[in-house]
């Protein structure tokens, strides 16, 4: 439920532009982040395991990264085609983390260089002579192979970046026309978005870590990607939002109701991921399929078992009870704590997709997860100085802002 009041003072000044921080984000998140990739690949060069380790742990933080950008972007069909009004004082921000998915379309290179180069370091069923020999693996040639994976990461990419950048471009030009028209023009594109949206997802999903154990497969992992990546999404934006209003941006702008709606989510989220995460797991444990199950027979032993519950506590039950009061939820400096540990706790669920294919006996926990995490986290900090540039993090002539503005949560 929502109070409703229009005629309300927008800001139009300097507290609603990055400035001068931006390019110390940028120097800084460039600087860190080439810093430890270089270090994550001399980690790797010394391994002398054909880059093994470097390419796995790669993937963990890069899909950690993909996953809040991937979150902005569905966030934002979402609100567009609901016409939702709430979101207009944070949906700037949104929409630069959005674009962040064009920066991580070069940062995919390492991984699509790897398979085209013929290596099956990271994916086995780029072993020409496995998939030839496994009756199960040669029946999912047609699909799996390095030249289709190109074509649909292609696809997804663009479609990705052709959306963020369409509600970007429209958002920054209504900036300076206030013309009602771009945002019904972006309602309008909305439902194909979401459309396109929810298949590449989907499909991403399968392609990236799914098949890194080509032999198993869930219809379910799509929407259990993507449960996680809002988790992810809404934490990062309420990060971002506080980190702002600590450095004197937005400070009357995103209020403790925007806060408490940015809570709400996450909350709903951290719902719905152990709902989807229960149903999966519940499926193949009723069916009991040895094909099926041994993915989660992984996961399950003396090694594993610990990440696995870990996740059981740490994902869904710690934090399901722990923002279930409105009254944190209205705490800004109590949410922001709870942000940064469902973060963790998201990287830590990627980090149990990935590396058991890895190292299935043990825990691969060390200075190369840590290098990767540090340099595609500083990667993804100067992209998004880099995105947000001289913008407003405002959109300051959006019809629903002073909607935005005044709603309270009754």
């Amino acid at each position: 439920m929502g109070d409703h009041h229009n005629n309300i003072s927008v800001p139009n000044d300097e507290t609603i532009r990055l400035g001068d921080i931006r390019n110390k984000l940028m120097i800084g998140g460039y600087g860190v982040g080439l810093a430890a990739m270089i270090v994550a690949l001399l980690l790797g060069m010394f391994a002398k395991d054909q880059l093994r380790h470097f390419f796995f742990a790669y993937l963990t933080s890069y899909l950690f990264f993909l996953s809040i950008s991937l979150g902005a972007l569905g966030f934002l069909a979402l609100q567009h085609l609901t016409r939702a009004g709430w979101s207009a004082s944070v949906r700037r921000i949104t929409e630069v983390i959005a674009m962040t998915l064009g920066p991580m379309a070069l940062l995919f290179l390492p991984i699509l260089f790897s398979v085209l180069s013929g290596s099956h370091v990271l994916f086995q069923w780029n072993d020409a002579e496995l998939m030839a020999t496994d009756h199960l693996l040669a029946g999912k040639e047609p699909y799996l192979n390095a030249t289709f994976f190109t074509i649909r990461a292609v696809i997804y990419f663009s479609v990705w970046i052709a959306a963020a950048w369409y509600f970007l471009a429209k958002s920054t030009a209504q900036d300076d026309s206030g013309d009602p028209q771009l945002t019904l023009r972006m309602e309008n594109k909305s439902p194909l978005v979401v459309f396109a949206f929810a298949l590449t997802v989907t499909f991403a999903s399968f392609d990236w870590a799914m098949s890194l154990d080509p032999k198993w497969f869930s219809t379910m992992f799509g929407v259990y990607f993507f449960a996680g990546a809002m988790v992810s999404f809404f934490s990062f934006t309420l990060i971002c939002c506080a980190t702002l209003q600590s450095w004197g941006k937005l400070k009357d702008v995103i209020t403790v109701e925007r806060y408490h709606d940015l809570s709400k989510f996450i909350f709903g989220f951290v719902l719905f991921w152990g709902y989807i995460a229960f149903s999966q797991y519940l499926l193949y444990w009723y069916g009991n399929i040895p094909e099926e199950t041994v993915w989660y027979l992984v996961r399950q032993n003396d090694a594993w078992r610990s990440v696995s519950l870990v996740l059981l506590f740490g994902q869904f039950i710690i934090p399901f009870l722990g923002t279930m009061s409105r009254a944190v939820r209205r705490n800004k400096a109590l949410m922001v704590g709870w942000a940064i540990f469902l973060l963790v706790m998201h990287w830590v669920d990627m980090f149990w997709l990935v590396m058991p294919q890895y190292s299935p006996e043990k825990l691969p926990l060390g200075w190369m997860e840590l290098a990767c995490l540090i340099g595609l986290g500083g990667f993804f900090i100067g992209n998004i100085a880099w995105i947000a540039a001289e913008r407003r993090l405002l959109a300051i002539r959006d019809p629903r802002l002073p909607e935005s503005l005044a709603l309270k949560n009754m």
